[in-house]
This record gives C-alpha cells, structure tokens and sequence, in this order.
C-alpha cells in the first residue's frame, strides 16, 4: 500500500474507508483529520489538525494553541479559536469549538504552512487569564509553553503590567507569581521540560 497522506479527511476518502483504516490499525482520528499511526507527532501536524476543525480565515489560540506548541499531551476536546478584530470572518455555531476575539499584534502569531497559532508568549497570555481554567492548570501549560527557559516569562509580565485594562487581570497577574514563585524556590525546574520535544518525538503509534 502507497503511503498514506500525513493529514486525512472526507475529501480524501469517504468516512466510511477511514473508519475501515481505523479498524485495521492504520490510521487514528487526530484533530478535525486522520493521521497514520507512525506519522511523528510535530507541531505542524497538530496546527493542521486543529485548523481542519476551525477552518481558514481563524487563528488558533487558547489550550488549542498550548497543545500545538506541546504544552499538552492531548487535543483539549473543545478547540480554541481567535478571530483578529480586524478580519472578515463569520462566527460558528459548533459546541466543539470555543471562538475568542483577540486584538493580535503581528508578533503574536506564528505559522505553521498556511496555519496560524498564537505565538508562545501570546499563548501564555491567554491561558493565564483563562477563566475555564483553575490555577493549577493554568501554571502547569505556562510551564510547559516556556520549555524550562526563564526568559520568555518577562515579556509575558510586561504585558499584564501595563496600562491596559483587560479581563481577568487579577487572575493572571496571580497565576504569573505564582509560576515565577515555583520556578524561583525549585531552580528554575518548575518550568520543566515540555510535554513534547519535536526534535525527539517519537510516532503515534508508540506514545
């Protein structure tokens, strides 16, 4: 058999062949797609997972954008979306989907191929101030997004200290003590190692 596609759908093969590809072991259901089970698990593929939930025109962002990024082990079962304010871009209607509308800044956001994510930083921003959130979760994804390097946490705190007023400041604020706090009394160790390393994944099928 020729070798699959990394990223499968209906235009692909009808539902019912990738179901049949399922069951023989072939292939997984992995974000809105199938991927083959050996296909390494790489941001890009999660980034192009994620935007066959959402659709063109949407930047991935929330936990979404955190599991990309490879601050969560498993896609969050409701996908995260932001639409820039700026854009043209119908809202959705879909209980799986969780839609945001962010002001982005050029340097908060990040492609994969003709996906786009939020950046890191911008990622931490959000998940920090997230109210679905508790504060444990929140913390942990932070400290996985930052890949146990310190420095990124200081324009993340430049942020949430200026002027501007945005929701659920206090929480982040709190949330962003409370991380450099744990990073502080372990040695920088409470920003840990991340939940996925791209150069050292290893396939689907294996994890």
């Amino acid at each position: 058999m020729a070798r699959l596609p990394s990223l499968l759908g209906t235009d692909d093969f009808p539902l019912a062949e990738l179901c049949a590809l399922r069951i023989d072991g072939e292939v997984h259901p992995f974000g809105g797609g199938w991927t083959p089970v050996d296909e390494p698990d790489l941001a890009g593929l999660r980034a192009a997972a994620a935007m066959m939930r959402g659709g063109t025109g949407l930047v991935i962002a929330g936990r979404t954008a955190a599991w990309v990024h490879g601050a969560e082990l498993v896609e969050p079962a409701v996908a995260e979306f932001c639409r820039p304010i700026e854009a043209r871009v119908s809202a959705r209607l879909n209980p799986r989907i969780r839609m945001h509308e962010y002001l982005l800044d050029e340097e908060d956001v990040v492609c994969f191929g003709p996906a786009q994510c939020t950046s890191r930083e911008r990622t931490a921003f959000d998940v920090l101030r997230s109210p679905a959130l508790d504060d444990d979760a929140a913390v942990r994804i932070v400290a996985r997004l930052f890949r146990g390097d310190p420095e990124p946490l200081e324009g993340t705190r430049r942020r949430l200290a200026g002027g501007q007023r945005f929701p659920h400041k206090v929480d982040a604020v709190r949330r962003l003590a409370r991380l450099t706090d744990d990073a502080a009394s372990s040695d920088g160790s409470a920003l840990g190692a991340p939940a996925h390393d791209d150069a050292a994944v290893q396939p689907s099928l294996t994890r």
